[in-house]
């Protein structure tokens, strides 16, 4: 019997056959990489689930939701509170994890502690379900950022609480695979224009940065470390690789660097780097 990863990805290679663009499915499934069945199944349902979250984006619900935030008339140090817009978003992506089957552990940035779902589930997922989801009033994109790791068998004789903290806590050089799927309630063609502007930064050079202990390393610097890696540039916390980092909380925080080799060697060259006064947040 033919695997589902199989059929999906002959099925995705068939819609874009005429175009002779490949899918994100057909693109790591046999049709191209080759990632492997698991793999394939839970990148599938991480995707439906960033469908599911777009459209709710979009949709006007989304500034209702927004009129009840914990964030109204809220102060400075409040300002990292979820809003009602995170915590649907990160229901949905639990809710896709669960039915992927192909998840032990979800860590995310929305959840004081990890999810432990599925023993038998090849993968542990850390992700930030909709990152920058405050600036969506401002008409600012926001994404869905996620990192994928292999399970740590050696962990499954633990306490439930424990392997899944661990698992959760692996540096960023074990990554697998990462994502962000920007996430837009404007335009496709003001979509067109910033993803071309991301491109260009990561072919021609440029940085972008946050000096203050501001970025969470399991669930944001550590991916977006990765993708940038991939891409031939670095992340840095401006003295270190991030995916060098021990993580040794889960919502641990620090600064972040990232662009090209060059940028990001000219900067840390300069010294010390990193911003100290950190008004408005604990770290």
């Amino acid at each position: 019997m033919a695997s589902f990863s199989g059929f999906l990805a002959k099925a995705q290679m068939e819609v874009t056959a005429a175009n002779g663009i490949p899918s994100l499915m057909d693109y790591v499934g046999k049709g191209g990489l080759d990632v492997g069945d698991d793999l394939v199944v839970l990148l599938y349902h991480i995707q439906f689930a960033c469908k599911r979250i777009a459209a709710l984006v979009a949709s006007p619900f989304n500034s209702a939701l927004g009129k009840h935030s914990a964030l109204t008339g809220a102060a400075p140090s409040d300002r990292d509170k979820p809003k009602p817009l995170d915590i649907v978003a990160n229901e949905i992506i639990l809710s896709a994890l669960r039915n992927s089957g192909k998840v032990s552990v979800m860590a995310s940035e929305e959840d004081d502690a990890p999810i432990w779902i599925n023993g038998d589930g090849p993968f542990a997922v850390v992700l930030d379900p909709l990152d920058g989801s405050r600036n969506i009033d401002a008409s600012i994109p926001t994404g869905t950022i996620f990192g994928i790791y292999n399970r740590l068998p050696e962990l499954d004789n633990q306490p439930v609480e424990e392997k899944a903290l661990l698992n959760s806590l692996q540096s960023g050089t074990k990554l697998i695979a990462a994502g962000y799927e920007t996430l837009f309630s404007l335009t496709q063609a003001l979509e067109f224009l910033l993803e071309g502007k991301y491109i260009l930064t990561l072919l021609y050079g440029g940085i972008a940065m946050n000096p203050r202990d501001h970025l969470r390393l399991v669930y944001e610097a550590n991916p977006l470390s990765f993708l940038a890696e991939q891409a031939g540039g670095k992340g840095s916390n401006g003295k270190s690789r991030i995916l060098s980092i021990q993580p040794v909380k889960l919502h641990q925080r620090l600064p972040l660097f990232l662009g090209s080799c060059e940028d990001i060697d000219e900067l840390k060259s300069y010294g010390d780097v990193q911003q100290k006064v950190n008004p408005g947040y604990e770290v």
